[in-house]
């Protein structure tokens, strides 16, 4: 017999407890009827209940336990011992089998027909739990991975080929059945990386193998086939979702195409180029269905989040994001621009490409092919009498002079630059031929930023720091206090992927140009103005405000070590001490 829960009515239980007003329950109700969601769920999104209220008055009611599944370790097999189609659909996961019972944790435990019929296909007798539905649905795309199914439908397309009367022009360019092999395969591709929160996928050829490749919080993780043959077939078929020429296969190619997968609209950003077994691509993938970021939601601390407004609103002048590739400045400069976005101000970007589509702003792709290049856009939009103006990237001397006179002239400028931290900014400009004093009476601010994994909650477990690693915290703890120190990290887990790390957050540090530091901008002098950002009061390097985390327990000391160039040569000495 099943040990389920007996039918109680949840809005009622809720309206009893006096969690919830018997208006609120009617509100949602109809709300309800709309959206198709479960009443608990509802509740939830309308606000009237929290989450975590809800699960434990369930969990009390029901005589269940509630499960908090981000520290759960799960058995991936056991898992998929439900067909997917059944576990999304009853939002259910299998935790624990018992010699007779098996544990099903649920979002709504209350939903005795989704529990009937489960009995039909569970084996055993169901036990349950409750669970995050937000928690299950993240363990469910990590439990039900595409890999195996990537690898059969690869196995397919390369029997498909086997046949010599098969032309593969034919097979690619008549490829618009959803059934075609191709299609199947790049679809399946598509919806891991939408489920691993990939942020590229890499498909390169190799003598005798084909490696897809998805870039996971900052790291690629791998999958290998043997069907090396398939890589022709899956870059004509890319070539022709970005029109671009499939005859040419010894030059660079760039090009984006858009499509939905698994309810998600993504932007899609190729670029080709031949290598020794064939041709390699690189797809960056921007995900809209989220939109752009809120300012406060890209992880920049309250403190600067209150001044970086502050000199954001200011009339004129220029402020730069800086950072390497896939450090996150694009996120935060649309964050800005979403809060700067009112119907008063005339705002225009230049961007190489247009990443986000925002309502209400002028945006303006950079074409370098045809001559539109960055300093070309950037004359023609002050002739557009901007107030704010977003520029993609300062690129060379030119572009940049253009936008330190529109910051001199009651423009406020946007922009973002490729250098390590924000203290080389300014000298960079000045590096580039721009007159030192157009910096110095321009120039505002600089956010440099970085992205650091986080360690996996499900996994993480104290760590005791190693000499070499003493060394380096002796060399950057001024001004922290480690007497309450939590260094962890992770050891591996199935929520993971085995890495001991999941997601990643911002680190920042926000450099504000004052007296001393244009003075010695004017000046040309590269000393004065590093001792004048240095003994700034608000300025705190990158370093320390990644030291911060990992003193918190949230990043591990190895992060730190690679967030910057410039702890990697501050420890080059303690290293060598130590080795000796």
């Amino acid at each position: 017999m099943s040990d389920a829960p007996k039918r109680i009515r949840l809005g009622d239980l809720l309206v009893a407890q006096q969690l919830i007003s018997q208006d609120q329950l009617e509100t949602a109700l109809r709300e309800q009827r709309s959206t198709g969601l479960k009443l608990g769920r509802q509740l939830v999104e309308m606000g009237f209940v929290e989450e975590n209220s809800l699960l434990s008055l369930l969990s009390r009611q029901l005589d269940i336990p509630f499960i908090e599944l981000k520290h759960f370790r799960f058995d991936r097999e056991l898992v998929q011992s439900l067909p997917e189609s059944l576990a999304r659909r009853y939002r259910v996961m299998i935790l624990r089998e018992d010699p007779d019972s098996i544990l099903l944790g649920m979002s709504d435990p209350t939903d005795i027909f989704s529990i009937d019929e489960l009995q039909r296909v569970i084996p055993k007798p169901i036990k349950t739990a409750v669970v995050r539905e937000s928690e299950l649905l993240d363990i469910l795309d990590i439990a039900y991975s595409s890999a195996e199914e990537i690898a059969s439908l690869a196995e397919q397309l390369d029997e498909t080929l086997d046949d010599d009367s098969v032309d593969l022009s034919e097979i690619i360019t008549s490829a618009e059945d959803s059934d075609a092999p191709v299609v199947r395969l790049l679809q399946k591709v598509f919806e891991e990386a939408i489920k691993t929160k990939a942020s590229d996928i890499h498909i390169e050829p190799d003598e005798n193998v084909l490696r897809i490749r998805q870039r996971i919080d900052g790291v690629l993780v791998e999958q290998v086939m043997n069907e090396k043959r398939i890589a022709g077939a899956l870059v004509v078929r890319l070539k022709l979702m970005s029109n671009l020429d499939i005859a040419e296969k010894r030059l660079p190619q760039d090009g984006r195409f858009n499509l939905k997968v698994s309810g998600h609209n993504i932007d899609v950003r190729l670029s080709t180029m031949p290598v020794q077994f064939g041709e390699s691509v690189v797809m960056r993938i921007l995900d809209h269905t989220e939109g752009v970021l809120p300012l406060g939601s890209v992880g920049m601390p309250d403190n600067y989040i209150r001044r970086f407004r502050h000199i954001i609103t200011r009339p004129h002048g220029l402020v730069l994001v800086t950072g390497p590739t896939g450090s996150g400045k694009t996120t935060t400069l649309y964050g800005a621009l979403s809060e700067l976005n009112t119907p008063e101000k005339k705002i225009i970007t230049v961007e190489d490409p247009v990443e986000y589509r925002l309502p209400r702003i002028s945006q303006v792709q950079v074409h370098e092919k045809i001559g539109l290049s960055f300093s070309k856009v950037l004359r023609a939009t002050l002739r557009q009498d901007p107030d704010i103006l977003l520029v993609g990237e300062i690129r060379d001397a030119d572009s940049a002079e253009i936008a330190l006179r529109a910051a001199m002239t009651g423009h406020m400028v946007l922009s973002t630059l490729h250098t390590n931290d924000a203290v080389t900014s300014a000298l960079r400009l000045v590096d580039m031929g721009v007159d030192p004093y157009l910096v110095a009476s321009s120039l505002k601010a600089i956010v440099a930023q970085r992205l650091v994994r986080r360690i996996c909650e499900s996994c993480s477990v104290p760590h005791e720091l190693n000499p070499l690693e003493l060394s380096l915290l002796h060399s950057l703890k001024k001004n922290h206090n480690l007497a309450d120190a939590n260094f962890r990290r992770g050891t591996g887990c199935a929520h993971c992927y085995n890495t001991g790390y999941r997601g990643r957050i911002g680190v920042f540090e926000l450099l504000e140009i004052n007296h001393a530091m244009a003075n010695a901008l004017r000046d040309n002098s590269v000393r004065e103005f590093n001792d004048a950002a240095h003994s700034s009061s608000h300025y705190r390097p990158l370093s320390a405000s990644a030291l911060d985390f990992a003193i918190q327990g949230v990043t591990t000391i190895d992060e730190v070590m690679r967030v910057s160039a410039q702890i990697e040569d501050e420890s080059l000495g303690e290293i060598a001490e130590y080795d000796q």
